[in-house]
């Protein structure tokens, strides 16, 4: 019989899986799907966030050894494709989205202002302090430089992406995705721009945004190439995509997406094609 959350035929082998995911999954993979699956399995989670280029990046760099990647957009996992890239994934499944959000601070001193004001306009107070992602290594990041050009023209402001952000790789901004959350809550920051995931089960206020300007973190998973772990990263995935998974995934924020497979599927283990056609 298979173990409760996994397909069937994957069930764990007592291996060690080390998962490479998104640092906006921080609460998601280590207090819930890390130790659920470690208990469903007989197999160790161990976990490592960061900004899902520069996961991708430590991949192909061979400067750090996964079975498992996670990242928050597809365009990330092309990169990892094909043998221009070393073929360190031959598919991934899209499985969950999250809307780009702007969070603040409740002690912050414009806190006020973001209840009663344009957003558009609270961003842009003097001395407002701002955290974002770097946009050359995380998809927030560059998700953010989005925004604010598509606010720019929705809302007609010229000049409002520059005098937000200033350059993409503003150094008064942008910090690792791993820190920002804590630097908004410690009052560090004011606001930040986060995925409503984040801000949700951190119970932070946040602004949500005009759907017609609003961008979406999209969430991969794929096992790697040469994984280590090829059992247990197999058990993981299926983990993740079955009933246990997804459930884990709704308490934190996440929007469930029906599974949708880029790749190869003959490289697909059948437990985990089973869950691509439900």
């Amino acid at each position: 019989m298979a173990l409760i959350g996994l397909a069937p035929g994957l069930a764990g082998a007592g291996e060690l899986v080390n998962v490479l995911y998104a640092g906006s999954l921080v609460n998601l993979m280590e207090r819930s799907v890390g130790p659920a699956f470690d208990r469903a399995s007989g197999d160790r989670f161990r976990g490592y966030a960061g900004g899902s280029k520069l996961l991708a990046n430590q991949i192909k760099g061979r400067l750090r050894q996964a079975d498992v990647f996670i990242s928050a957009a597809p365009a990330v996992n092309a990169r990892l494709m094909g043998a221009a890239n070393g073929d360190w994934e031959a598919w991934y499944v899209t499985f969950a989205e999250s809307a780009l959000v702007i969070g603040y601070a409740p002690q912050s001193r414009f806190a006020a202002d973001f209840k009663r004001r344009p957003w558009y306009r609270v961003v842009q107070s003097p001395g407002i302090r701002l955290g974002r992602t770097d946009p050359k290594l995380d998809p927030k990041g560059a998700l953010t430089i989005t925004l604010m050009q598509r606010a720019q023209a929705y809302y007609r402001l010229s000049g409002l992406a520059q005098r937000v952000l200033g350059s993409p790789e503003n150094p008064a901004q942008v910090l690792p995705e791993e820190v920002l959350l804590g630097r908004l809550q410690s009052g560090e920051l004011d606001a930040g721009f986060f995925y409503s995931t984040e801000t949700s089960e951190a119970r932070i206020p946040a602004v949500r945004l005009p759907p017609a300007i609003t961008p979406k973190a999209l969430y991969t998973i794929a096992v790697v190439r040469g994984s280590p772990h090829p059992e247990g990263a197999d058990a993981f995935v299926a983990f993740l995509l079955g009933p246990q998974g997804r459930r884990l995934m709704i308490e934190h924020g996440l929007t469930i997406r029906p599974p949708s497979l880029t790749g190869s599927a003959a490289s697909v283990p059948s437990g985990i094609r089973s869950l691509l056609a439900r």
